[in-house]
């Protein structure tokens, strides 16, 4: 399964700062859980690359109208 695969699978997630000082992303499907620790910084380059990949696919959008 690619990115630009659809799937019929539901998932959950989850997104909070850890008592180590940390991010944890929390992704659980069925019975599979991923827990995904960052630092503040990574998790801070991740909410960039969601940031940019909204707006790309938001201008993506509006061409196909």
């Amino acid at each position: 399964m690619g990115i630009n695969s659809q799937s019929d699978i539901i998932a959950d997630i989850q997104i909070a700062p850890t008592s180590e000082g940390g991010v944890r992303i929390f992704v659980s499907a069925g019975k599979t859980e991923i827990p995904m620790d960052f630092s503040p910084d990574e998790a801070r380059e991740i909410a960039e690359e969601l940031v940019a990949a909204a707006s790309h696919a938001e201008k993506s959008a509006k061409k196909e109208r």
